[in-house]
């Protein structure tokens, strides 16, 4: 492209999608290692906003060293005539679609769940500088957003001034989070769909509701209005309802048609609020996951910056790697922590009454919209260590899952055999210790549940 003809490596929509091991890597920003690090735009009027302005606090690319980890953040101050408050979002988002058409530059997730790896390859090229990470931002913005007149980037990578501000930024998310709690469903006609993560997983469209936000936790369904206002053909859009087929699960006719043609026919019905039976799929940009616990009939939630293993003894790269991909995987559902907010979350599931497990630091951050009887019989990582001590803490707490136990004990109660399944194992003239030669020994297996790992069948030779 003419416009980055100054950029030391290409510029295109063909690198989207690119993913950076670390082998290949010069530098990480942010990443699961980091807990302080968050990219966050705000909206200026024109005359506080110094167009093209480029500031750095603390080393730059070229500064850092190969294959180092770095705390990370990004101010994008923006300003225009049309630009308001409520479209900050929407410029937000767009940085992890524009960064990821630089070649070599690979860009993970949003707000504070942040990761991005740069390339050896590009980085011996010349893309050593945020200068020119600046400016393939300001040309995309300014060429796909017209409304955005005037751009300035503050790039952090010093610890302090990062943790600084990415307590500010919380603050500020907080508050446009809550804004978008008041509308239901049920109060409006029409969904938006997100296709923004496309280019890492083909079949994925995410579907975003008043109830429903994102799976990345960055767009609500006002964000999702805005941006279709502001760029009609870009990758946020309407979905109408259409017909609602199950109001629990949240299944409707629109959406299901949206998903079927935006998939090319790959995913054919999606039922927003359950992680069952056709649940939403996932990209890779998800906040958290729930994931479904068969060991006690309920459900584990856990986040990206979970360091540790679940209760089940799983880590979040192997539940997010079984959820991920635009796939429908029973009992793995990609989730934003605002969702779990929400009244409609797992609401086909059982909602809070079936979650069982969550890391502490997601429980202090829902704490409030968990209902009250059942905030102390969630467990969490400081609690239980492994399933069997979920199992003693729930039944002590008297979860309400429980009761689903004893449920399914009465039923397996009545639908066993009255006479238990036995086993003869005729043994004549095989000798035993301690029996009398020649005597003949049967054995029998009453309830016994065998396991064979080898079973080799072979034809009786001819005496």
């Amino acid at each position: 492209m003419s416009m980055f003809k100054d950029i030391p490596v290409d510029v295109g929509v063909i690198y989207e999608g690119e993913r950076i091991r670390f082998g290949d890597m010069q530098v990480e920003l942010g990443g699961p290692r980091e807990q302080y690090k968050f990219e966050l735009v705000r909206v200026f009027p024109l005359e506080e906003v110094e167009d093209s302005k480029v500031t750095v606090i603390g080393p730059d690319i070229k500064d850092l060293k190969e294959k180092s980890n770095s705390p990370f953040g990004l101010l994008i101050k923006v300003a225009g005539k049309e630009l308001e408050k409520d479209l900050e979002a929407v410029v937000e988002r767009r940085i992890h679609e524009y960064i990821n058409f630089i070649e070599g530059f690979m860009h993970l997730n949003q707000r504070y769940d942040i990761q991005l790896r740069l390339t050896k390859k590009s980085f011996q090229r010349g893309f050593n500088s945020f200068t020119f990470l600046a400016k393939v931002l300001e040309r995309l913005y300014k060429s796909e957003l017209p409304i955005v007149e005037k751009i300035e980037f503050v790039f952090m990578t010093e610890g302090e001034k990062v943790k600084e501000m990415f307590g500010e930024a919380m603050k500020i998310w907080q508050e446009r989070d809550a804004r978008a709690r008041g509308l239901s469903d049920e109060e409006v006609d029409v969904f938006y769909g997100c296709t923004l993560c496309q280019s890492f997983a083909p079949t994925h469209i995410c579907v975003i509701t008043p109830n429903r936000y994102a799976n990345c936790g960055a767009i609500s369904w006002f964000d999702g209005r805005a941006t279709a206002r502001v760029d009609p053909k870009g990758p946020v859009f309407t979905v109408p309802k259409g017909e609602c087929i199950d109001p629990v699960k949240g299944e409707y006719e629109g959406v299901n048609q949206m998903i079927r043609e935006k998939s090319l026919g790959e995913i054919q019905r999606v039922c927003l609020y359950t992680a069952f039976s056709y649940p939403h799929t996932s990209c890779g940009c998800f906040e958290g996951c729930a994931f479904y616990i068969p060991e006690v009939d309920g459900f584990g939630l856990v986040d990206r910056n979970f360091r540790g293993e679940t209760v089940n003894g799983l880590n979040f790269t192997t539940i997010s790697d079984a959820t991920a991909g635009g796939r429908q995987i029973d009992g793995f559902h990609g989730v934003s922590i605002e969702y779990m907010r929400s009244k409609k979350f797992l609401q086909a599931d059982g909602g809070w009454s079936r979650v069982v497990w969550l890391p502490k630091s997601v429980k202090e951050r829902v704490k409030d919209f968990i209902p009250t009887e059942l905030v102390d019989k969630v467990a969490t990582e400081e609690e239980v260590k492994n399933l069997d001590e979920l199992r003693t803490f729930l039944t002590d707490k008297k979860h309400p899952v429980v009761e689903t136990w004893k449920a399914q004990e009465v039923v397996a109660k009545a639908e066993r055999p009255a006479a238990e399944p036995s086993m003869e194992i005729p043994l004549e003239g095989v000798p035993m210790a301690g029996l009398p030669a020649g005597l003949n020994v049967r054995i029998i297996l009453k309830g016994a549940k065998i396991s064979v790992k080898k079973l080799i069948i072979k034809p009786e030779k001819e005496k």
